[in-house]
């Protein structure tokens, strides 16, 4: 083969044993694709006369997903386990400087190595995609490859210097653009990045609505209205194979990497994707992103009035269905429990009283009685029933009265309330306060007040607003209490009981009263929000049974159920 000559003078007369380097910071990165890196490196190769082989004993190093000012030569997955076999190879072969280093200190470690063990590195393009650059450390008496390697370490880390300010200056400009957004990043659970529309200038990114990660938005908040807690639908979501935030997003990135279609299978091994937390549903769920709004930092950006910047033109929640939301989150105080008793899974307990004082009654061998005695008050006519009776009278009763109204569920409607965010922007302010005096320069003192002035305007166009009153709202659900009645146990019966505000009270017993219950010794009310549908339903039974009525007297023997009374025909049924 002809001679090859480096910038440095030396001759390369032998194929030499070559590593070919790709890395990308972004995957869908296309201005510096692996594909485009790997053209770069083959030509630089062939004229330098340094072969990469092929097939299995392929010599290449693919770190994607890897930042090079984050993460330096000797800590990336592949680069890193060549530069650890360094007689497996002769030269490391880059695209240009910044696929290598982005810093001095990482460029002069890679010297170092390189001179330890006489190694060739070359970049395809120089700086600003000037001619290829080879520095030989195969000759440990020549110096000048590392003075040139570190000269143009120096210049590469000034140009990423330069380029990180340019990018972090734009960035900070965009974030106060309306509806746009920086791109290039992961996007808030529930949308996703399209190009701005037409009548908002078309230029750059705006984020829509994900109609996929909305779904399972709503499905949360409904099991949330159903009384779920964050932790229940977390397992509920795992166990429907839903993806979280970050499989989600990594499932979109995978998708839109090949066009639409589903990615090829991978070799590499699988990691078992993220899964749902409880802390991830609170977290997603009390951020203002739902709202539509930018966020920096995990703070609210604002313009110059105070007033929230918006990321999309259609939030996912308003401010009214976010503070419900957040009112659903919200901590519940810890109730204490008082110790359990004997008697705690007793039908009637919290339910059946004494007649002669109105004191409960418990439940003790089979009996429920009064137990004035044991709280130093004297019952002038203590009662003692046997439990299996007024068990079955009064679920014979409750079932008779309620048993076939529906049931609803009360959902807490909010309103709005302007509190919470002026509370927030007042924290915000409070925050921002503290910072006051401490800016040297007339620049950031303007800017400082440029900013308090504008959470200022925004409390006080919060203050103006007006608060909507809460109000309930009654959701049926499909079922009866007699549904529940009928699939529950005797706490959850006793729980309806309660709730319906049931009482039954019990007198003194007779002489002969001990082969069954005397009906004369007990009263079962039922007081409470469910009076208007036991009416409604005691009428509509009224109705029913005169369009049913014989215009004659039935025959002797026929249907004789018909003439006993409705708590009877509750008990025989």
């Amino acid at each position: 083969m002809d001679k090859a000559h480096t910038p440095l003078g030396i001759a390369l007369t032998e194929t030499l044993r070559g590593v070919r380097c790709v890395r990308l910071s972004v995957r869908t990165d296309e201005t510096t694709s692996p594909e485009r890196q790997r053209e770069a490196d083959d030509i630089a190769a062939a004229a330098l006369g340094i072969d990469f082989d092929e097939g299995a004993g392929l010599r290449e190093a693919v770190d994607l997903d890897v930042s090079a000012s984050k993460v330096g030569p000797f800590d990336r997955p592949q680069l890193g386990e060549w530069l650890a076999r360094p007689d497996d190879f002769d030269a490391l072969v880059f695209w240009r400087f910044d696929r290598a280093i982005r810093s001095m200190q990482d460029m002069h470690e890679l010297a170092k190595w390189a001179r330890k063990h006489r190694k060739m590195i070359v970049f395809a393009e120089g700086l600003g995609g000037t001619g290829r650059l080879v520095f030989d450390f195969r000759n440990p008496m020549d110096p000048m490859s590392e003075l040139m390697m570190m000269m143009f370490a120096f210049a590469a880390q000034v140009e990423t210097q330069s380029t990180s300010d340019r990018v972090t200056g734009a960035q900070a400009a965009m974030r106060k653009m309306p509806l746009r957004w920086r791109g290039g990043g992961k996007t808030s659970y529930g949308y996703l990045p399209a190009p701005m529309p037409a009548e908002h200038g078309g230029v750059g990114w705006t984020l829509v609505p994900d109609p996929i990660a909305v779904k399972v938005i709503e499905r949360i908040i409904a099991a949330l209205l159903s009384g779920l807690a964050p932790l229940a639908i977390a397992r509920m979501l795992n166990a429907d194979g839903v993806l979280s935030p970050s499989a989600h997003w990594a499932a979109y990135k995978a998708r839109t990497k090949n066009s639409g279609a589903e990615p090829a299978e991978s070799t590499a091994p699988k990691r078992k994707p993220a899964q749902w937390r409880a802390e991830t549903i609170v977290k997603m769920l009390t951020s203002a992103a739902l709202l539509g709004w930018k966020l920096h930092r995990g703070k609210p950006v604002r313009d110059d009035q105070g007033n929230p910047v918006l990321a999309s033109e259609t939030p996912i929640l308003t401010r009214e269905e976010f503070d419900q939301v957040g009112a659903l989150l919200a901590p519940k105080p810890i109730a204490k429990r008082a110790p359990a008793r004997p008697d705690s899974g007793a039908l009637l307990l919290r339910v059946i009283h004494c007649d002669g004082c109105g004191s409960r009654m418990y439940l003790n061998k089979g009996y429920y009685g009064c137990s004035s005695y044991k709280y130093g008050s004297d019952c002038p006519a203590p009662s003692c029933v046997r439990a299996d009776w007024v068990d079955e009278h009064v679920t014979a009763e409750f079932l008779r009265l309620v048993g076939p109204v529906q049931i609803t569920r009360v959902i807490e409607i909010p309103g709005y309330d302007p509190q919470p965010e002026i509370d927030a922007t007042a924290a915000e302010f409070a925050e921002h306060q503290k910072q006051k005096g401490r800016h040297k320069s007339k620049t950031a003192q303007a800017e400082w007040q440029r900013h308090a002035d504008a959470l200022d305007a925004r409390l006080a166009e919060l203050e103006e607003r007006e608060k909507t009153e809460p109000r309930r709202e009654a959701l049926p659900t499909g079922r009866s209490y007699a549904d529940d009645w009928n699939s529950g146990d005797n706490m959850a019966r006793r729980t309806m009981l309660v709730e319906a505000g049931a009482k039954l009270m019990v007198k003194r017993g007779t002489k002969g009263g001990w082969r069954t219950l005397d009906l004369r010794r007990v009263e079962f009310t039922i007081t409470g929000d469910l009076d208007p549908a036991i009416e409604e339903n005691a009428t509509m039974a009224d109705a029913l049974a005169a369009e049913n009525k014989p215009e004659h007297a039935p025959t002797p023997g026929a249907n004789a159920h018909r003439n006993l009374t409705p708590s009877a025909l509750a008990v025989a049924a």
